[in-house]
């Protein structure tokens, strides 16, 4: 008669909400602010950090540091990245649109449409995209180029990107 044993390793996972708070507090007195975090059930945690300046790698490695200082990794085995938010990711929060205030961005609407234009204004609840387009005006015999605004709900957005003209 045989036996079956089982074998079950219990990794504790990381407290995603404490986690956060030690970031936050790391960040505390810069112009950083946390964009992404992810926590997966493997315990590979990734950090993205944006900022109303630079970023160096001084700075993630401060971050680094101090999710390093908080959790010991001889008793929560986990993978850590911390790096800043990339210029071509799409725009997510309403501090990086203000801080993209008169940058060109492609701009995908809920409704499907596809918008490329200038971020002309942006508040906590949406922004206003200045874009310039081929109307024909009232007395003239050719349409001409005009600026139209139009302000959009960050939750009618699919996505915003920057458009990185070289």
């Amino acid at each position: 008669m045989g036996f079956l044993v089982f074998i079950i390793k219990l990794e504790a996972m990381i407290d995603k909400t404490e986690l956060q708070q030690v970031i936050n507090q790391a960040l505390e007195g810069t112009q950083m602010y946390l964009v992404t975090l992810h926590v997966s059930k493997d315990n590979v945690i990734e950090v993205a950090l944006d900022s109303d300046e630079d970023i160096t790698i001084d700075d993630c490695v401060a971050v680094n540091d101090a999710v390093l200082d908080a959790f010991d990794r001889d008793k929560e085995d986990y993978e850590l990245t911390v790096g800043s938010y990339g210029i071509t990711s799409p725009l997510l929060l309403p501090r990086q649109y203000r801080k993209n205030i008169g940058f060109e961005v492609e701009v995908l609407t809920g409704d499907g449409r596809k918008l490329k234009g200038v971020i002309a204004d942006a508040d906590d609840e949406g922004f206003v995209l200045s874009t310039t387009v081929k109307k024909k005006l009232e007395g003239k015999k050719r349409p001409e180029m005009v600026e139209e605004q139009e302000r959009f709900n960050y939750s009618d957005i699919k996505q915003t990107k920057n458009i990185i003209n070289i």
